[in-house]
């Protein structure tokens, strides 16, 4: 392998690695539920899912790649100082304010609590718990370059067979038929599975594991930056492809469930009451290690992401320094605060996300529209009034004056009201850059004339 070749072998590790970032608990808990929702109608809701649970995060993935690597890079053709301000709340947000903390929460709920007495519950086994927790995610990101045979060749297969053994009876020796869809997946299964998708913020974490990925591509010794672009891209349809098929057999495990375990409220509970059913009491150990493993590989992708930004923007702190503070922070958040957190961080994600979501599009028609800034600006400036209303809304504050405002707009209840507004601003962006262009143009013609 030189720095103009790479073999395919790695490139499935490294897909295979992005693909066990990506499936935190979290993303398992979504399917199930839809699939009971919409029963019948699973196999068009998943295909409204699959679009952005699946094709938004791939769509990051690719956009990073393209725009040279990281997201504030990305996020600077709008204005510099944007794109700093825009990736550390981006990095902070999903990582140790929300999303590190919450690996270890949910695999203590689900891999541990169950099988302790309920006057153990919580305290110092929690604190122990996560200790051991983020022990493990620092010794596993400490060293980045180690990072994808740590994950792609030994924590990911452990994952990928776990969740075949989970999902296998549902398919095997199925629990029941698909019920009547219920909700809005009566209606609309599409749309609906289309805004499951959506809500997962998925797309977010693309541009935080798209790092991991293209470190991971040039410590292969890639130097091309072709090379590093497409590997980055393929390890990208790889880590979809395994995501669309995980989803789809969890959605069909929900859609089978009603028969057997009656409704749930929540996909968690769907996956625990399936596992018991399918496997006895050997079931919730199948469910702990399924959703342990998950958890710890996505923890240890975002410390390893989120160490990786901060070590570059304060090099007085190194990589393994960063690590430790990220791990030791989200261990005390873990116990002490994440609820507190979780009611910032989730609004301050929702503000972003549509953010994010305009910025990876904008990286597609980079070329087509000439790099123009004003096209970046005119399409941010609405979609980020829309993301702070949406984010307000998601904060407890529903009939805050700027939402009112906004309430004529198309699809805001979906909360994808940002929509029209951004293609809007970038259209209205475009005509004004191509007016100024032509009018420099004539001025420093008839100048030199």
């Amino acid at each position: 392998m030189t720095g103009s070749k790479i073999t395919f072998g790695s490139v499935l590790t490294i897909g295979l690695m992005l693909f066990a970032l990506f499936l935190g608990a979290g993303n398992m808990i979504f399917p199930p539920l839809l699939g009971q929702q919409a029963g019948d109608q699973s196999w068009v809701a998943i295909a409204g899912f699959l679009i952005t649970g699946v094709g938004l995060p791939l769509l990051g993935v690719i956009a990073i790649a393209k725009s040279g690597g990281s997201p504030q890079i990305l996020a600077s053709r709008v204005h510099p100082i944007f794109g700093i301000i825009f990736t550390i709340t981006l990095y902070l947000a999903i990582g140790p304010f929300f999303g590190i903390p919450r690996t270890a929460t949910v695999s203590y709920e689900i891999g541990i609590l169950p099988f302790l007495p309920e006057s153990m519950g919580g305290g110092w086994t929690l604190m122990l718990s996560s200790f051991v927790f983020f022990a493990i995610t620092a010794y596993l990101a400490l060293n980045p370059t180690k990072l994808v045979d740590r994950i792609g060749k030994y924590l990911t297969p452990a994952l990928v067979v776990i969740l075949t053994v989970l999902v296998a009876g549902a398919f095997f020796t199925p629990m029941g038929e698909g019920g009547e869809a219920v909700a809005a997946y009566e209606s609309s299964p599409f749309f609906a599975g289309f805004l499951e998708g959506y809500l997962t913020l998925d797309a977010i974490a693309a541009l935080v594991f798209a790092l991991v990925v293209i470190s991971a591509v040039k410590d292969r010794g890639i130097t091309d930056q072709r090379l590093v672009v497409r590997v980055t891209i393929l390890a990208g349809v790889i880590a979809a492809t395994g995501l669309a098929l995980v989803y789809i057999a969890l959605s069909h495990l929900g859609a089978t469930s009603i028969d057997a375990i009656g409704t749930q409220e929540n996909g968690g509970a769907i996956l625990s009451a399936s596992a018991a059913y399918l496997y006895g009491s050997s079931g919730a150990v199948i469910l702990g290690l399924a959703i342990t493993a998950a958890c710890l590989t996505t923890s240890i992708g975002l410390v390893a992401s989120v160490s990786t930004y901060f070590s570059k923007i304060v090099p007085n702190i190194p990589y393994k320094g960063f690590v430790f503070i990220f791990s030791g922070f989200s261990m005390i958040v873990a116990n002490i605060g994440l609820t507190q957190l979780i009611a910032v961080s989730v609004p301050v994600l929702v503000m972003i996300y549509p953010v994010a979501i305009v910025l990876m599009v904008l990286a597609f028609l980079h070329n087509i529209i000439n790099g123009y800034r004003a096209v970046y600006v005119g399409a941010i400036i609405p979609t980020g009034i829309i993301g702070i209303a949406d984010g307000l809304a998601a904060a407890g504050f529903a009939g805050n004056p700027l939402s009112s405002m906004l309430s004529f707009l198309p699809l805001m209840e979906q909360t994808v009201g940002w929509m029209i507004p951004a293609v809007t601003g970038g259209i209205i962006g475009y005509l004004i850059a191509v007016s100024f262009s032509h009018t420099k143009r004539t001025a420093a013609s008839l100048k030199n004339s």
